[in-house]
């Protein structure tokens, strides 16, 4: 639209036919409003939540844009044979586009990174962008900024490449990677969860999908760009070579993150020990794996140490671990009418396993009593060692009390001498 244009439509826009235009404008959002209220409903919260074209809200999702951009297309298009002018649609259609890039951008990078911090940023730059971008267009001074990009060239190897080439190229880059981010998020979310129910294998489908993707959309944005694919070939040789030799340990931690999920030595929910370090494997990354302690503490460990150096891996074949717990008795006890109870009295304790069954061993003569080593198993170290074993100990003392048996405590004798 012309300064002129915008004019004109404030001056007539309380006009009848002013108002007939916006009255089918206000239909077309009211339409599209409703199309999304009928759609929504079936969809679960888990699934709006990760949902591109839905949200929680009407106006939240991809959605309600897009269908209103359509019905104002095809509105537009009637209002010549109503004897209407379009010029408030002409007003209206940059705005629903904005509003559609904007949302879509939202929803496409909440669902696939949605713990990244960044996002927002983007999200608050994609929004100026798109609104400057409208009123550039609305006002007409975008054509003519355009015409000056193309006017500013340069030369990259044997091409010339204009400023606003660089620009579309830039600007197809960004909607290629979502693009890209979107269909892997799909991928996860849809496709491998109906294959597989692997963790592992799933993620690293992911991982793959999502590069191939990214890497297959930045060639596509440097061919829109203008620039010549063969040009950087010897660049790119020469600064692959560069950040081959600077990424040493980046490429190996990338490549051992692979082999981790390939090999499932390790996988997610396994409990191990790294370096004095134990808990439960919550995610394993590309880069690095981490890990949770019981107590809530995470320890990020590189993927290349857990492929170079020992790891103690708890479950990898069989989740039982075994415990034991000590107890001094009296010296003069019946030990031997007495193990065969703390037998039993162990196995009342509920997530100790019957099978290996729980055993007590005189290990020890030590100088205040007999020293009983009590040994059993346990089925799920993920929730703690701390638990059974203390309700073993607690079994026990209730055993050991019944039936009158002392516990040794260390005594020492204290002489007074007096010159």
């Amino acid at each position: 639209m012309t300064i002129n244009e915008l004019l004109a439509l404030g001056r007539n826009f309380f006009k009848p036919a002013v108002l007939t235009e916006l009255g089918l404008l206000v239909a077309c959002l009211g339409l599209a409003w409703l199309l999304v209220r009928l759609i929504q409903p079936r969809l679960a919260s888990q699934q709006l939540k990760h949902s591109v074209l839905f949200g929680h809200h009407v106006v939240d999702g991809a959605l309600f844009p897009g269908l209103a951009l359509l019905l104002a297309l095809g509105a537009k298009r009637l209002l010549p044979w109503l004897e209407l002018s379009p010029a408030l649609f002409k007003l209206a259609l940059p705005v629903l586009m904005s509003l559609l890039v904007i949302r879509l951008t939202a929803r496409v990078l909440r669902a696939a990174l949605p713990e990244a911090n960044w996002v927002k940023v983007v999200e608050r730059s994609v929004s100026w962008m798109a609104w400057g971008a409208s009123v550039l267009w609305i006002t007409g001074l975008l054509p003519e900024i355009l015409d000056e990009m193309e006017s500013i060239r340069w030369k990259i190897g044997a091409s010339q490449v204009s400023l606003r080439a660089l620009l579309e190229g830039g600007l197809t880059a960004v909607l290629v990677m979502m693009l890209a981010l979107w269909l892997s998020a799909v991928i996860e979310a849809r496709l491998l969860r109906d294959v597989t129910s692997d963790l592992s294998l799933r993620k690293i489908g992911v991982n793959i999908t999502r590069a191939l993707l990214l890497f297959a959309g930045l060639l596509f944005a440097l061919s829109a760009a203008g620039i010549d694919l063969t040009a950087l070939s010897v660049l790119g040789g020469g600064l692959g070579v560069g950040i081959g030799l600077g990424m040493q340990k980046l490429a190996a931690n990338y490549v051992s993150g692979f082999v981790i999920l390939a090999e499932r030595s390790l996988r997610i929910g396994d409990m191990v020990r790294v370096d004095n370090f134990e808990g439960r494997i919550s995610d394993i990354k590309t880069r690095y794996t981490v890990i949770r302690a019981l107590g809530g503490r995470e320890a990020v460990v590189p993927n290349e140490t857990l492929i170079t150096t020992r790891v103690e891996n708890l479950s990898l074949t069989d989740p039982r671990v075994l415990l034991s717990t000590v107890v001094q008795v009296a010296y003069g006890s019946d030990v031997e009418s007495l193990m065969p109870l703390m037998v039993e009295r162990v196995l009342q304790v509920p997530r100790v396993l019957a099978d290996p069954a729980p055993s007590v061993q005189l290990s020890n003569f030590a100088a205040d009593g007999l020293e009983l080593t009590v040994l059993f198993w346990i089925a799920d170290p993920e929730n703690g060692q701390g638990g059974p074993r203390s309700d073993v100990n607690l079994a026990l003392l209730r055993l050991l009390n019944e039936r009158g048996v002392e516990i040794p405590f260390p005594q020492r004798v204290v002489r007074s001498v007096q010159g």
